[in-house]
């Protein structure tokens, strides 16, 4: 997959009745599929159950089981309530009837209100000055650990460029921090917010844990540790686009007990606060 139009196909689901979709799964570089690839089928799913009138507010959801990247998934949604101003529902996503992941999201009418955001980091490098996850396999490719490089080289709908790259070869421990720019690549199709949400939603769960792991960085690697996604939670704000740049940037405040905490925010390029973010995720360093 490496187009904007191939993710959203992706995310489309096959509808069987009015609470059941179903949908395939293309993989990131994993042997199972993408957290991010489900959360997004999932909203697709409740979006279809949804008023027009309503949109996407928030979003909270849990991992259960490994998906298979050979069977589809079936998306159930639940209609939860249709109040005044807020309609909620729940979806389940399963696999040869064992259930792989649950999710609740809220929608909301558009009001108007009070207002405020926090502001984004203005000092940092600018996405020209830095490079792609494809750069880096170019010019580093040859020192990379090869676990490293093949994940990197997989094709993408979407280019990374994070803020600081470490030296593979060299891993300093840092501070609990990441900002990493990303962009679709190629031509944009015309958009609407509901199809913003769930491409926005299939971004996030990239990148989540680095934070998480960047204070342990002397000894973590892709070889030595087991991860996983084991909840994630999403609140959307304001309207965007997808023609430039955008900043996601995340910080953790805990790691133990073999999970680590990550939350954050993404910006437009110009520091609008579009969505912010939480997911804790399994940090298992490998036995031998």
């Amino acid at each position: 997959m490496k187009t904007t139009k191939e993710l959203i196909n992706l995310l489309h689901l096959d509808k069987i009745d009015n609470h059941t979709y179903l949908g395939d799964s293309v993989t990131i570089g994993s042997a199972i599929v993408f957290g991010g690839q489900v959360l997004a089928q999932a909203v697709n799913a409740a979006y279809r159950t949804i008023p027009e009138n309503r949109f996407l507010h928030s979003l909270h959801s849990y991992f259960l089981e490994a998906g298979d990247l050979n069977l589809p998934i079936k998306y159930h949604v639940a209609e939860m309530r249709n109040g005044g101003s807020f309609s909620t529902r729940r979806v389940t996503a399963s696999q040869e009837g064992k259930t792989i992941f649950i999710l609740a999201a809220s929608y909301h009418k558009k009001e108007d209100g009070f207002e405020h955001q926090a502001q984004m980091n203005s000092t940092i490098k600018q996405p020209e000055e830095l490079l792609s996850w494809e750069d880096m396999v170019t010019k580093f490719g040859a020192i990379m650990p090869n676990t490293l490089k093949s994940f990197l080289s997989i094709q993408r709908p979407i280019d990374f460029k994070p803020v600081e790259v470490s030296n593979p070869q060299k891993p300093e421990n840092k501070e609990p921090f990441e900002q990493v720019w990303f962009k679709l690549k190629g031509t944009i199709p015309e958009m609407d917010i509901r199809l913003k949400h769930q491409i926005l939603t299939y971004i996030s769960d990239y990148n989540v844990l680095n934070a998480a792991f960047n204070p342990n960085a002397k000894n973590y690697n892709f070889a030595n540790t087991m991860t996983a996604s084991l909840d994630h939670s999403m609140w959307f704000f304001r309207e965007f686009d997808f023609n430039d740049w955008m900043l996601f940037s995340s910080e953790s405040p805990n790691t133990f007990g073999a999970r680590g905490l990550v939350k954050g925010n993404i910006f437009t390029r110009e520091g609008k606060l579009v969505a912010s973010f939480a997911q804790e995720g399994l940090m298992r360093p490998k036995t031998k």
